[in-house]
């Protein structure tokens, strides 16, 4: 069978889920892939949001950062404490900011 997945998942992304004693994952592929898709569509998503709050809100993008991080570690956000901290650092990535995580 082939593996017909496009999508390139970035090494710190697998490193949430890999288990480096053994060098191999500790979850199924497919589900490493699904919540990538998740976290990365989260980043995504929230890059206006997080611009919107320093233009408007916030005094500075770290804040900004913080505040997004501290919504995302709460357990009805939906992903781990080691996805936030990935999204996070993915979302400054994308707005070209300083990651404070």
């Amino acid at each position: 069978m082939s593996d017909a997945y496009q999508i390139d998942i970035p090494p710190s992304f697998f490193a949430l889920y890999a288990d480096p004693a053994r060098q191999r994952l500790r979850e199924p592929i497919e589900l490493v892939r699904q919540r990538y898709e998740v976290c990365e569509d989260l980043a995504t998503h929230l890059t206006e949001h997080a611009r919107i709050l320093a233009h408007v809100e916030v005094p500075s993008e770290d804040e900004v950062l913080h505040r997004i991080h501290d919504g995302l570690a709460t357990p009805e956000s939906g992903v781990s404490a080691a996805e936030a901290r990935w999204i996070v650092t993915r979302l400054a990535e994308l707005l070209g900011w300083q990651s404070p995580l």
